[in-house]
Formats: C-alpha cells, structure tokens, sequence
C-alpha cells in the first residue's frame, strides 16, 4: 500500500500538478477517428485531464482542438457552427480555425484588424491508428509521434474502440496489469454459461496465486506472472506497460479462422479528469490475415460500455476459453 499523500501525487492530473505535467509531455488519445468521420460535422466535446476542450474536422479535413470557451465572452464553441474551414461561435459570430486563429468577427466594423490579435487556445494533433492524438504540453518539449505498431498497420489489420471507466486512470491501469484477479473477477459462473469467460476448471483458474517476475525497461516495464501447475508444468501470462498508461499482451490465441498468435491486444487508460478516465482497447493482427469485423465484435463484448453512438449491435457468440479477454 501507499500512503495517502503519494496516492494523490500519482491520481492528481490537473494543470500544475505533478502527475498532470508528466501527462502533458506525451501524446494523448483524445478521440476516435470515427467521432468525427464527415469534414464540417458537429463539433464533439472532449474533457482530457480535467480540461474542457472542442474538436471538429474542418471543410479540408484537417482536425482541430480548441478549448471549449469563446475567448470573447466565454460561450462554449460546442455549439458553434463548423463552415467553411473554421468553427464559429453562435454568440458573436467569432471564427476559429484549426490552429486558434480568429477569421472572421461578425460585429466589427469593416476593414478592423482586431481579428488578428485574438487567437483561442488550440492544441497539436495527429491523427493516427483510428486515434485522434493531442498534446497539452509545452511546444518546445513535444515528443515524436506515437510509434506503436497497431497505430502503422493497414486498417484492415487493426481495430480500436473505447469506454469510459468511472475510477481515476491508476485505479483502471491497475487492475489492466493485474495478472492475479483474472481467474478469480473473470472465470465463468457455471458451466451453462454462453458468455466468454475462463472456463471453471482450466489449469489458469487452479493454478493459484502467481509469482511474477519483473523486468524494468527504458519504455516502463514487463512482467510474467508464472503459476505452478505441478506436474503439468508453469503457466507463464506476460504484460507490457509502456509510459504512462499502456497495457499491451504480447500475443492472443487465435479465434475465429485466425492462426494461433498473430493477434496483439491492449488498452490505453488516459484520464479525463480525477475521477474518471477513458478506456481506448485495440487489438491488430501481425499475420497475413485481417481482423473481420465478426472477430472485434466477439473481442468488443468484453471491454465493457463505451458512448452509445459507438457501440456495436452486441450478440451472443459462442464459448471458448477465452484467456485472450483478460
């Protein structure tokens, strides 16, 4: 356990704090591509470590996130019209484009210039992997762009969606990583049972209580969580963490018509304010096939409630061992 005064030095993410700071120094997802899939669409509401901020995709496509409040007199852009390259706010007719530059004042007088010294605050961002990306921090300290693999592969090999958690991010990470509740949270409840689950007498769920093994990296860390199955051997279940809130499984079991191992799965627990963080779960496969959208719906089924206008028309599929759904 830690103390008190150390758990709000790594839950805390606002502006200021420790923990938030180190956040605003990486590329965080602030939302799917898909929430914004048509140029001059509604704009989207987005909260990320604590801030209030607006995204929309312009008439040429680009993306932009601005804080939610017109800098004139603090209506929320939410409501604002996205036309012809810029949002504009509905109180004042104040224009703003990707970058924060004001285009256009609808009650200045003509030939005025003070457009030009008004800028709203806006954010750098990437679009990569089915992830919309923003970073929050200083410009002269911005990092390279995310270079994990399921964010490169063709979209026909990889797939992402997302929940929200109501716990702060550590708490959701946590139990992520958390090799040693899987049989016990996860296992099925009977044998009848058609939902995916650990099957209640594998050697994963009586193998008991697993000894990890830990190996710190340059990235964050890995680690083996090994069971002893006596004579049958040891069950080994890898985690990765990367910096600052990875998880990813180094390989999944195939399913499906998949080959065996050519599948890789994670989750990304990025905070939205103290209380609560966003879930993003991708997987992508390495081989030569691609993931149908038949196998992420029996994959979605276990990663919880996400947005309503994201999710999918869940159905019931068959039971497996599905050690991959942990």
């Amino acid at each position: 356990m830690i103390s008190r005064s150390d758990n709000e030095t790594l839950t805390r993410t606002g502006g200021g704090t420790p923990l938030g700071e180190l956040m605003r120094r990486y590329w965080l997802p602030a939302l799917l591509s898909t929430e914004l899939a048509e140029p001059d669409g509604p704009p989207v509401r987005v909260r990320l470590l604590g801030e209030n901020l607006v995204a929309f995709r312009d008439t040429s496509g680009r993306v932009g996130i601005l804080e939610e409040l017109c800098p004139h007199r603090l209506a929320s852009l939410f409501l604002g019209r996205n036309e012809e390259c810029g949002l504009r706010c509905v109180y004042h007719g104040w224009k703003f484009d990707v970058d924060g530059n004001c285009l256009d004042m609808m009650n200045e007088p003509e030939g005025s210039d003070f457009h030009t010294k008004v800028k709203a605050q806006s954010y750098p961002i990437l679009e990569q992997g089915g992830v919309i990306w923003a970073y929050l921090g200083p410009a002269e300290q911005r990092p390279a762009p995310p270079n994990f693999e399921w964010t490169l592969v063709a979209e026909t090999h990889s797939h992402v969606s997302k929940n929200s958690q109501e716990t702060n991010w550590l708490q959701g990470l946590e139990g992520g990583i958390d090799s040693s509740h899987a049989p016990i949270l996860h296992r099925t409840i009977s044998a009848e049972t058609n939902r995916p689950g650990i099957g209640i007498n594998t050697t994963f769920v009586t193998g008991g209580a697993p000894r990890l093994e830990v190996d710190v990296t340059d990235y964050g860390y890995q680690y083996v969580g090994v069971r002893d199955l006596k004579e049958q051997g040891s069950y080994a279940r890898g985690y990765q963490y990367v910096m600052p809130f990875h998880q990813m499984r180094p390989r999944q079991r195939g399913y499906q018509g998949q080959p065996d191992e050519t599948v890789i799965a994670g989750h990304m627990w990025v905070p939205i304010d103290d209380n609560s963080c966003m879930v993003y779960n991708w997987a992508y496969s390495y081989g030569d096939q691609p993931i149908t959208e038949e196998q992420w719906l029996e994959m979605e089924q276990g990663y919880g409630r996400g947005p309503e206008h994201l999710l999918p028309d869940f159905r019931t599929l068959g039971n497996r061992d599905n050690d991959w759904l942990i």
